[in-house]
């Protein structure tokens, strides 16, 4: 089993098994939600997840496909938590950072980077991973 919380330890959650896939997403969705270049994922069916402790709150937004990706937060400190993306709506897309074993978090393989249509110039890709321009 592997845990993960907030900054502040108001909401944490858990999955089992192993993820289904490590990506990083470079959408402008992203970046805005992560203050970052890309967010770094830990994908892992929505079956094998739960939040734990806490209620994290969400914020809906609709994604390029069209369809809504649910971002999931801390209401108390604001850390990116998850998120729910429609057009995946057996995976959750865990954000790394949050993992608390280093071991998972800093995942040794990035099998594949979306939205390389919005990389940042300063970002280069991931040698051995999959570049996808879009979601899909």
């Amino acid at each position: 089993m592997t845990k993960g919380s907030c900054m502040c330890s108001a909401v944490e959650y858990e999955y089992t098994g192993e993820p289904m896939v490590t990506a990083l997403c470079h959408c402008t969705d992203c970046q805005k939600w992560s203050g970052g270049a890309y967010t770094s994922n830990v994908v892992v069916p929505r079956k094998d997840f739960k939040v734990i402790k806490g209620s994290p709150k969400s914020y809906k937004i609709k994604g390029d496909s069209g369809k809504i990706n649910d971002h999931w937060f801390c209401g108390d400190c604001g850390s990116s938590l998850y998120t729910e993306l429609e057009v995946m709506p057996d995976a959750v897309c865990i954000k790394a950072g949050g993992i608390d074993d280093k071991a998972v978090r800093d995942f040794k393989k990035t099998a594949v980077e979306f939205y390389c249509k919005d990389r940042m110039a300063y970002s280069k890709a991931v040698e051995g991973a999959e570049q996808k321009p879009v979601f899909g």
